[in-house]
């Protein structure tokens, strides 16, 4: 049993990740960095180097090999349910968990993450909350159609996430 949190970037996944898995006793991954660990580079150098595309073959690969781990919380980047194969992997891995914030809290998150602008690709169809609110509604199908459970974190604390999750995951699941 794995816990995947989806969302789209600045809804939260890596922090509550490293909180919901130490409040399980289990591990917990964030894929982009796998993502960056296997291709030598950051985010925005694969953008920039190779593309979109080898970005994605490489996402697909470390959610490949990440959902085959047991008791591992996975905080997935916001573009990895994107491809069909890989929303069919996670609806066989675990319980999916779709982190959920509003387009302008997300702005607000994205301007204070100083790791924002050296890890990830620009915002650069429209920019801004423009791309942000087409984005969201690009991929809130996608996201949907894999979660088991959706959360929204808009002025909530990294802990009243972690709760609410805990809260409602079955104790069986807990215990996988």
């Amino acid at each position: 049993m794995n816990i995947a949190l989806i969302g789209y970037r600045g809804t939260g996944k890596t922090t509550i990740a490293r909180q919901l898995a130490l409040a399980l006793g289990w591990d917990w991954i964030d894929a982009d960095v796998e993502v960056e660990l296997r291709a030598g580079k950051s985010i925005v150098e694969i953008f920039a180097d190779d593309g979109e595309a080898a970005f994605r073959d490489i996402e697909a690969a470390v959610l490949g090999d990440l959902i085959g781990r047991k008791r591992t919380v996975i905080a997935l980047g916001g573009g990895a349910v994107l491809r069909a194969e890989n929303r069919q992997r996670l609806r066989r891995a675990g319980l999916v968990v779709w982190l959920q914030a509003e387009p302008e809290t997300i702005a607000v998150r994205m301007a204070q993450d100083p790791t924002t602008a050296s890890r990830r690709p620009d915002l650069t169809t429209a920019g801004g909350i423009v791309e942000i609110r087409k984005l969201l509604a690009e991929r809130s199908g996608h996201y949907r159609e894999c979660c088991g459970l959706a959360i929204a974190t808009d002025d909530k604390s990294p802990a009243d996430v972690t709760a609410e999750i805990l809260a409602r995951l079955p104790s069986a699941e807990a215990r996988a």
